[in-house]
């Protein structure tokens, strides 16, 4: 943590301002890392599942559980960096707000939960109707709950933007003492973990590990990431060692029939690599601001949460037709038909995905109400709810039940206490 200084960036970009202030500028490297975290999201859930079909049942396998690849997963499993760049975003963004808190809370509530309307209202009823023309339950209830289970991030995620007032007033006042905090929270919380077996209190690292780099994005927004290189390797070394010698498997994703998973909850080795890409990704941030991605940027930005919402169902569309209706499983991975149908499966894949990012990106703009601006009261309370109804869609997903209709519900009680949108 010594790599965070009070110095500068080098010069190859403007300097960022402090949290808090005015500034008008988005910056290139914050929304690229965004964009190219969500793509290679997509790209390894789209790539990654070994499928397989008797008949009855749609049996789910990992192409990164063979043996040796693991060593992959300290670069693919991204969401370390979607969390630093959201909390350099979210301290920008609320400098930019004059720290109007429930204001800027209310407009970034809006923008996380209005799309999540459309994906319910098409996945709420679609289990029953596709139950109805023969579909196979089985198969279409593992689509249905892993729908809602990806939805994990953006309950995660509003919990770290709700804290960002809070967050910034102790990153001002304690500055490294912050993210040290939630990382002696994070040994902790292991070492209960894992010296008595009670699995559940490892859930306490959902806090504690993805605020702390959540909170290393205001570091970077100030311009005081310095020696990017050290960070990098001290996260990876520290990463190795906890490997090597600890209870934690390599991989950063969970792989079926592992005992440990360092995702689900994270553990001090999902920081400890975290903090390495943070420093890698910085480190190689002037050349990735030298890459023409303007385009590419003021193309995907507007439809990030559309895709990451809806690019699982694509998914889940392409199994239905290959795996279970012409019974075509998944190759070996890394088999000669593995690589050579692979182009084909993700064709496949983004002709699907592109008429649904076409018809539903419109909804990544909340649109306006017709009354005054809630206040701070209203908005934690319109927080609570959309929080209350992301979870229970993660936990239990869009499966049949009463829980999607209670889920949709809070969402909707939310999002109408929040006032018209905020441009922040």
């Amino acid at each position: 943590m010594t790599v965070l200084l009070d110095r500068p960036l080098a010069a190859t970009a403007e300097p960022r301002r402090p949290a808090g202030a005015r500034t008008a500028a988005r910056d290139p490297f914050i929304d690229l890392l965004r964009v190219l975290g969500m793509a290679l999201i997509v790209f390894q859930h789209w790539t990654i599942p070994v499928l397989s079909y008797d008949g009855a049942r749609l049996t789910t396998g990992n192409a990164l559980s063979t043996p040796g690849v693991w060593v992959v997963t300290w670069l693919s499993q991204v969401m370390p960096l979607v969390f630093f760049a959201g909390g350099a975003a979210n301290a920008i963004s609320f400098g930019r707000s004059a720290h109007e808190a429930p204001r800027w809370l209310a407009a970034r509530l809006r923008r996380l939960a209005w799309p999540l309307l459309p994906l319910a209202a098409v996945w709420i009823p679609l289990p029953h109707v596709l139950l109805s023309f023969g579909v196979p339950e089985q198969p279409l209830e593992t689509g249905a709950r892993l729908t809602g289970q990806l939805l994990w991030f953006l309950a995660v995620y509003l919990i770290a933007v709700t804290a960002t007032p809070y967050a910034l007033r102790l990153h001002q006042r304690y500055g490294l003492r912050v993210p040290a905090a939630l990382a002696a929270g994070a040994v902790l919380t292991d070492v209960v973990r894992f010296s008595t077996g009670f699995e559940a209190i490892g859930y306490l690292n959902v806090v504690f590990v993805w605020l702390a780099v959540h909170q290393l994005g205001f570091f970077y927004a100030e311009g005081r990431l310095r020696r990017p290189w050290l960070l990098a390797v001290a996260g990876f070394g520290a990463a190795a060692l906890l490997v090597a010698f600890g209870p934690y498997p390599g991989s950063m994703i969970g792989l079926p029939g592992a005992a440990v998973s360092n995702m689900a909850p994270p553990t001090l080795a999902m920081l400890a690599v975290g903090a390495g890409q943070i420093g890698l990704a910085t480190l190689l941030r002037p050349w990735l601001l030298r890459l023409p991605t303007g385009r590419l940027l003021a193309w995907a930005g507007p439809r990030i949460m559309t895709v990451y919402l809806w690019h699982m169902p694509a998914l889940f569309v392409v199994t239905g037709v290959v795996v279970v209706l012409l019974g075509i499983d998944t190759p070996a991975p890394g088999s000669a038909f593995w690589l050579a149908g692979w182009p084909l499966w993700l064709g496949l894949l983004c002709l699907v995905m592109w008429p649904l990012m076409k018809g539903f990106a419109r909804f990544e703009t909340p649109p306006a109400l017709p009354y005054g601006t809630a206040g701070q009261g209203a908005t934690l309370v319109a927080t609570a709810l959309v929080g209350a109804g992301v979870l229970t869609l993660t936990v239990g997903g869009f499966a049949p039940g009463g829980g999607p209709f209670l889920a949709v519900l809070a969402l909707l009680g939310g999002l109408l206490m929040t006032g018209p949108r905020a441009r922040v």
